[in-house]
């Protein structure tokens, strides 16, 4: 039962009670206090008569049969009764009324396919970790549905032009209306009971679609694969590992996410760190081509990707170049730049939040030998510090002032922002790497001064598109960057100074595939063929575009 339809029965039976007792106490007034035979003449039943008085009253009909009334008290009485009547109305008014009108008239979300979809994503349902995937499969032309049980929520993706069915995800006959039978993969997102509850339905409506599901609890992954689940994300743990990937302390030796083009080719993120020798030069003068053989393609600055990138503008810490290259060049760069920022091993680490995340990045540092420190607000196993992070003397005792580098991996994004200032006031060259929970966080915390911020419903989005996308090139789950191959049909005989690619999109074209062979070494005079495979690097919102444009 809804709530207004409870609150519409609970009312009824109020006023039920009311009439009963305000009849029998005017019955009893009449006989008591009023002059003359009670009930009047012509009258079988009097307690029946009471209640007609009563009613008319409170509807404020007024018929008035018993009228006018001598008696003080009757009088008194009445005067009760039609306030009484008055103020169920106005206590009506907005609690059922008002609601009930406001449904009638509401758009009611759909309920049903209003066309036919095949290859498409069931996403079970809008949380903050799906916008990361939308922003994935519109890039990719990808069709999705919602399965969304909340109405408000239905009807509000519905208005914003997602596709959407108002249905409740664990129920096999809303997933096939949904023509999960069609779909490429089912996505499982909203708890870890419901979610396996999701699994089991859709293995019910379907054999064929990749079942992903996520989950809070790591404890509870085996059973949604026995459920049925083909890949179970952690995305906690998967946000905690890509944190410990970005700290300068050489606990990993791969210092930067590449993807493979091809036998010599790699596309590469490479993190500039406070240490770098690259650091404070701008790219022209890095001069990574001459001494590499490795291109710039682009680069974010405190969370903002340009392409391309300033040839002018000083590398500090925090940036992360985009590079295209020889896998030679690759790897001669990544060992030149992981032995230049690489700290004393005497130098620690302070781990501030102990949760999941942060116990997979205290994992992380011990596996390779880093001495760290944990803090959190709580005292349980593991916590080296209790107190609050955002108090100096707590950050005190937890070494901040020695150690390299700091990891937030707080859950709430005001007090990463709160905590990196006072960090960022103790030590200015302390190493800043931050939890965001939410995308809208991450320039807050750069703007804190944080060096690293990784947004979980990032991380968690993309894990997800990794999983689905097969024919994309997600150069790392932590970034919004990705690679995309692709033909574009409309840029048949145009150079690349003519198809303006980087103005019109923001994206930039980093190889082209023709006929078995990769070129990686674009002019401005490079033309495109009708039956070239692009390999297109850019934001989500950049690469939608480009294929929305050239494909």
């Amino acid at each position: 039962m809804s709530r207004i339809k409870r609150r519409a029965a609970y009312y009824v039976g109020v006023i039920v009670v009311l009439v009963a007792v305000s009849a029998l106490v005017y019955d009893f007034g009449m006989r008591t206090f009023e002059p003359g035979p009670y009930p009047p003449p012509g009258t079988e039943v009097s307690l029946l008569h009471s209640t007609q008085v009563v009613v008319e009253t409170f509807t404020a009909t007024g018929y008035g049969s018993d009228a006018p009334w001598s008696s003080a008290e009757m009088n008194l009485l009445v005067m009760v009764l039609d306030l009484t009547g008055v103020g169920l109305f106005f206590l009506a008014l907005p609690a059922i009324l008002l609601p009930l009108f406001r449904n009638a008239l509401s758009p009611s979300p759909p309920t049903d396919l209003a066309d036919d979809l095949a290859e498409h994503v069931v996403v079970c349902s809008d949380t903050s970790r799906a916008e990361a995937l939308i922003d994935e499969l519109d890039s990719n032309g990808i069709e999705y549905v919602f399965v969304e049980s909340d109405r408000d929520r239905a009807v509000s993706l519905d208005e914003d032009d997602h596709r959407v069915i108002h249905g409740d995800p664990e129920s096999v006959a809303d997933l096939e209306a949904a023509a999960v039978g069609e779909a490429r993969a089912l996505v499982a997102d909203i708890s870890d009971r419901v979610d396996a509850s999701i699994v089991l339905a859709a293995r019910e409506a379907t054999e064929e679609a990749t079942v992903i599901s996520v989950v809070e609890d790591t404890d509870t992954a085996t059973y949604h694969r026995l459920a049925g689940a083909d890949h179970v994300l952690t995305p906690r743990q998967a946000l905690g590992e890509s944190l410990a990937s970005k700290l300068t302390t050489g606990i990993n030796a791969d210092s930067a996410d590449t993807v493979s083009l091809g036998e010599d080719v790699e596309i590469a993120e490479l993190p500039v760190h406070r240490n770098s020798r690259i650091a404070g030069r701008t790219i022209a003068e890095s001069d990574l081509r001459a001494e590499y053989g490795v291109n710039v393609l682009g680069a974010w600055f405190r969370g903002s990707f340009e392409t391309p990138a300033p040839i002018d503008e000083p590398l500090r810490d925090g940036t992360v170049l985009l590079l295209a290259g020889g896998r030679d060049g690759i790897d001669r760069l990544k060992s030149a730049e992981l032995s230049s920022v690489t700290r004393l091993g005497g130098e620690s680490v302070v781990v501030a939040g102990y949760g999941e995340v942060g116990r997979t990045v205290s994992e992380a540092l011990e596996e390779h030998g880093v001495p760290y420190t944990t803090v959190d607000l709580r005292d349980h196993d593991g916590v080296d510090v209790v107190g609050d992070v955002t108090d100096p003397d707590v950050l005190r005792a937890a070494g901040i002032e020695t150690a390299s580098a700091i990891v937030l991996a707080l859950p709430d994004d005001t007090l990463t922002e709160f905590a990196t200032l006072v960090v960022r006031d103790i030590d200015p060259a302390t190493e800043i790497v931050a939890r965001a929970e939410r995308t809208g966080g991450v320039r807050k915390a750069y703007r804190a001064g944080a060096d690293y911020v990784l947004s979980l419903a990032t991380v968690s989005g993309r894990s997800i598109a990794s999983r689905i996308l097969t024919d994309e090139r997600i150069l790392s789950v932590d970034t919004s960057v990705e690679l995309v191959s692709t033909t574009a049909p409309a840029l048949d005989g145009k150079r690349l100074h003519e198809a303006r690619v980087r103005e019109r999109t923001g994206c930039t074209v980093v190889a082209v595939r023709r006929d078995g062979t990769v070129f990686t070494d674009l002019d401005a005079d490079f033309r495109i063929e009708a039956d070239d495979e692009l390999v297109v690097a850019g934001t989500d919102e950049g690469v939608n575009e480009f294929v929305e444009r050239y494909r």
